[in-house]
């Protein structure tokens, strides 16, 4: 059997089963592809030889595929995505794996989830530590990625009493990115005290399910603990809030080696509908949190062709590069007999992608009159389609220019050049004449009284001489250059700051300052708004340090003939002062100035006359990169080639402002719940108890609980 290997094309080894092919570029797909061929995509984790019989019988889709696409030259991406995490697409591309290990698993996209999931929320224990609670932190945490926007989910701690790991998350929250990224943060803090008991943690989780006042997905609800044994099977609870309906599954996780006794774990997943399963070690997590969604689809394989609806994905970031997209999927069933009994696997999701571009083509924006307009929201609230959602700037570019020596200013597009405020005489500009001057590229951020954008974005000139060697000459015809949107260029700016950080990344400040001291980008967005001051107006005191260390020097010069504003006089002293004397926060200002104090009182304030100094900052000849710099803490700089910047790095303070969870969480959001759910049947086959092994190292054991509705 031949297929071809998407993942081949990044390490290619020549195999027997290997197909190699050749690509052509097509712009509705922004890639290059093969149209004679389906791709196959395997995850990193899962061994090859244990998914040949999933190849060979998926080869038939590439014929169903083509014909698609025959059919309906407009379709893109066609996918299927097997429960064995196997996916086949089409047409065939290569497949874009990032710069570390490629994680990518179909069975935790958006759209393979969305027939499988409806909400779920999670609850942990506290009375482990040790490995063992390291790895159920990597459970826990690996379990929240599984789950969507359509899901609603709570995480609790617990020993001798149950609360919320979020103290202010009370009920079921809505699964979506911020409130994940706050459970992950709590989860990773935890630490573990006292002993467990297991009934005040499923007495919490139950109550968490049974409130009806907040918002939820009304549909499967579901609890997981996470433990690494115990003696208890809180039976008593059970009958209290599940039985007999048993309306609640119950996951059960053995976490850890340990020889502890499993046999009331896996009781009480049995007798709740639920499933057991055992992670061993670090490399059983991803197979193991993900595989309770097997179990949640056996009551919609039962269901038949009722089940078989199409459902559509919120929007969300093609992995092949497509961009924005919403896919519509349907899920595929096993309907083969299992013995006397029909099977109740899932076999995986089709799926087709629709770019959100096409589906703004297709509505009928042209008959709404001049004052009508088309906006479009998925389920959940997000915003797919509206006239005031803008696309960002692709390039990043708000203008391309080219000046010459004969004083004509060419400017592109022509809406730049409506807004251009730069001196009509290029030799007046001091862009032109910097340019002439220096080599390489010369960046000048927008002075502070400057012109923003029409967008509102701040614009960043860059331009450089076009040098032309003329019989032996060296001759400089015209400057050339662009302006630099600030807000797309920052993404740019934060993958160079990574090159010379660490893990605390986030912890850093960094800057681009240019020869003059003026702040040219930076990666902090409180700091936009200062794009173009002195940086001793934006950080005194690490620009004390960069000059204290020699990389800026400084020139004063006086102007004898300055207006300057008077103020107020001083009565606390003897004797007036007649010369004012600047401290080193002076220094670092543009200018301070000696006024006249002798004022009339009464006499209308105007300008009067005086000396002012000012000081001008430039780069000294230094060249050597400073690793520490004595009066900024843990601070370096480096001086960016062919250009006139200095990219400076520093560790933040220690206060920083966080966001409060509590207060977003105030107002709740307005979501469309599902309109089916297949959450019970009572054909559904009984507990099964999953204790598969894995070949790697196995840390210590631990133990932890987790209750979910989904």
């Amino acid at each position: 059997m031949a297929y071809y290997d998407s993942k081949a094309e990044l390490d290619y080894v020549e195999n027997p089963s290997h197909i190699k092919l050749e690509f052509v570029y097509d712009p509705n797909f922004k890639n290059n592809v093969n149209y004679s061929y389906t791709a196959v995509q395997i995850p990193t984790d899962i061994y090859k030889g244990v998914i040949l019989n999933e190849l060979n019988w998926t080869q038939a889709l590439e014929k169903v595929f083509m014909e698609n696409s025959q059919e309906d030259p407009s379709l893109l991406w066609q996918a299927f995505g097997s429960a064995t995490g196997v996916t086949r697409y089409y047409p065939a591309t290569p497949w874009k794996a990032p710069d570390k290990i490629d994680l990518y698993d179909v069975r935790r996209r958006p759209w393979y989830s969305l027939p499988l999931t409806i909400p779920v929320g999670f609850l942990r224990s506290g009375s482990v530590s040790g490995l063992t609670l390291k790895l159920i932190k990597a459970s826990v945490m690996e379990m929240l990625d599984t789950l969507s926007d359509d899901d609603y989910v709570n995480v609790a701690r617990f020993n001798e009493k149950a609360e919320a790991v979020v103290p202010c998350f009370k009920h079921l929250v809505q699964a979506n990115v911020r409130n994940k990224k706050i459970f992950k943060d709590a989860v990773q803090q935890m630490q573990a005290k006292g002993t467990t008991d297991y009934k005040s943690g499923f007495h919490f989780a139950f109550n968490q399910l049974l409130n009806t006042n907040v918002p939820r997905a009304n549909c499967n609800k579901i609890i997981m603990l996470f433990t690494d044994g115990g003696e208890d099977r809180a039976q008593d609870v059970f009958m209290q809030y599940n039985w007999p309906n048993k309306t609640v599954r119950v996951f059960t996780f053995s976490v850890g080696q340990h020889n502890y006794d499993v046999t009331p774990l896996q009781w009480i997943a049995c007798t709740n509908k639920g499933y057991y399963f055992e992670i061993r070690s670090i490399c059983a997590i991803r197979i193991n949190t993900q595989e309770y969604l097997d179990v949640l689809g056996r009551p919609m394989v039962l269901a038949g062709s009722v089940a078989k609806q199409v459902q559509w994905t919120n929007v969300y970031q093609d992995a092949l590069g497509l961009g924005m997209v919403v896919t519509g999927t349907l899920p595929v069933f096993n309907l083969t007999m299992d013995g006397n009994s029909q099977n109740q696997l899932i076999l995986g999701v089709m799926g087709v992608d629709v770019h959100l571009d096409e589906i703004k083509r297709l509505t009928p924006r042209y008959n709404l009159g001049a004052n009508g307009y088309i906006f479009a929201i998925d389920p959940n609230g997000y915003l797919l389609l509206h006239p005031n959602l803008q696309p960002k700037v692709v390039y990043g570019f708000l203008a391309v220019f080219a000046s010459t020596d004969a004083g004509i200013t060419r400017v592109f597009p022509n809406i730049a050049a409506e807004s251009w405020d730069e001196d009509p005489e290029p030799f007046n500009t001091n862009y032109y004449r910097r340019s002439l001057d220096n080599k390489g590229y010369m960046f000048r951020a927008p002075s502070r009284s400057g012109k923003l954008a029409e967008n509102g974005t701040v614009g960043i000139l860059v331009s450089s001489a076009v040098e032309v060697n003329l019989g032996g000459k060296l001759l400089k015809p015209s400057v050339v250059g662009v302006k630099l949107d600030l807000e797309a260029w920052v993404d740019k700016f934060k993958i160079l700051a990574s090159n010379v950080s660490d893990s605390r990344q986030g912890d850093l400040l960094c800057y681009l300052i240019d020869d003059g001291g003026f702040l040219v980008m930076s990666n902090q967005r409180d700091h936009w708004k200062k794009i173009g001051l002195f940086f001793g107006d934006v950080d005194p005191y690490l620009m004390h340090a960069l000059y204290n260390n020699s990389i800026f020097n400084r020139r004063q010069s006086y102007h004898f003939q300055s207006a300057c504003e008077p103020v107020s006089s001083s009565h606390t002293g003897a004797a007036p002062r007649g010369i004012y004397v600047p401290s080193i926060a002076d220094v670092l200002m543009f200018n301070f100035c000696t006024l006249d104090d002798v004022l009339v009182e009464g006499f209308e304030a105007r300008e009067s006359s005086c000396v002012t100094i000012q000081s001008q900052f430039y780069f000294t000849n230094t060249t050597n990169s400073y690793n520490v710099l004595q009066d900024c803490g843990n601070c370096s700089r480096w001086r960016i080639e062919n250009t006139n910047l200095l990219f400076v790095v520093a560790e933040t303070l220690p206060c920083i402002q966080e966001e409060n969870p509590c207060e977003v969480l105030s107002n709740a959001r307005y979501r469309k719940g599902p309109t089916s759910c297949f959450d019970f049947s009572a054909l559904v086959s009984r507990c099964n108890i999953d204790t598969a092994f894995y070949l790697c190292l196995y840390p210590e054991h631990q133990q932890e609980i987790f209750s979910t509705e989904k």
